[in-house]
């Protein structure tokens, strides 16, 4: 197998383009090179991004914060940038795998694997991110959900094409996110589940509310229901308590010898959500 170091984003879509489909983007690696091992798919050329000095970028412009594709989760723990404007997204990197893989893995990696609970997409999912994928077709962009083709599956064909950068609306006056995460320990475990809520307030009522839960579906999956409910009403326990609860008509978890039964995960999941749902009005001003 051939390994190459671009050092420009057109250059490495020209090689990919050279390899018809038998090249493929890594940029940490941790995940790609142990699809590789295990024979999930096959390839006669790496082409790593990670050297390329876009994309290594974390930087705000006009309000959007941008995470380059080679930026790995120990630079967004560390980007005090990240804190300020996505402080959910900061935790949940630090929740991935251990230092050592953390100081290699990427956030778009994350994402690009399709995994239906991985940390950091996890924390993505409510903060509305935008994808900017490039490839000898041109340029597009995709929504969080628009990443996933079905389970561990991507829309980005990472033999043809390169995601550059994710673009997430910075936090404002007035909004507040979280992450929680639950597993059976702290570090290079899957989690049984896992949660972010992002949310604004408009004096004493929740504005609007994103709730993203995994693994209970397709990718980080939106508890839509949840959201519907309680936007518009009053910031109160019992309202956040009972739009916990309503997470359920959204989540469909399988019982897994890794993570826990069905069942389990049934009656755990409105209790982290319910957590992110308190800490979040904290947060934002409220003692619930």
């Amino acid at each position: 197998m051939d390994y190459t170091l671009p050092t420009t984003v057109e250059e490495a879509i020209k090689t990919l383009r050279e390899a018809n489909g038998k090249g493929r983007i890594i940029a940490g690696g941790t995940d790609v090179l142990l699809d590789l091992k295990a024979g999930k798919y096959t390839a006669d050329l790496l082409v790593d991004v990670s050297r390329i000095p876009e994309l290594q970028d974390i930087r705000v412009e006009n309000g959007v914060l941008l995470i380059g594709a080679a930026v790995t989760m120990t630079k967004i723990i560390r980007s005090e940038l990240v804190k300020k404007y996505a402080p959910s997204l900061a935790k949940a990197a630090d929740r991935v795998g251990s230092p050592q893989i953390r100081n290699a893995a990427t956030l778009i990696g994350n994402v690009a694997t399709a995994q239906p609970a991985a940390d950091g997409a996890m924390a993505l999912a409510t903060l509305e991110p935008e994808f900017t994928i490039e490839g000898a077709d041109g340029k597009r962009a995709l929504g969080m959900s628009e990443m996933y083709a079905g389970f561990a599956k991507s829309k980005v064909d990472s033999t043809k094409e390169i995601v550059t950068f994710i673009r997430i609306p910075c936090l404002k006056e007035g909004e507040a996110s979280e992450f929680i995460r639950l597993d059976k320990r702290k570090s290079l475990a899957l989690p049984m589940l896992n949660t972010s809520v992002t949310a604004r307030r408009k004096n004493e009522k929740f504005e609007w509310v994103r709730v993203a839960m995994g693994p209970v579906g397709i990718g980080p999956t939106r508890a839509k229901k949840s959201e519907e409910w309680i936007a518009k009403k009053d910031i109160t326990k019992d309202n956040i308590h009972q739009a916990a609860l309503m997470v359920l008509e959204d989540s469909n978890p399988r019982s897994s010898p890794f993570r826990g039964s069905r069942e389990y995960r049934m009656k755990m999941l409105p209790l982290i959500v319910e957590q992110a749902f308190t800490s979040v009005a904290e947060q934002l001003g409220f003692e619930v």
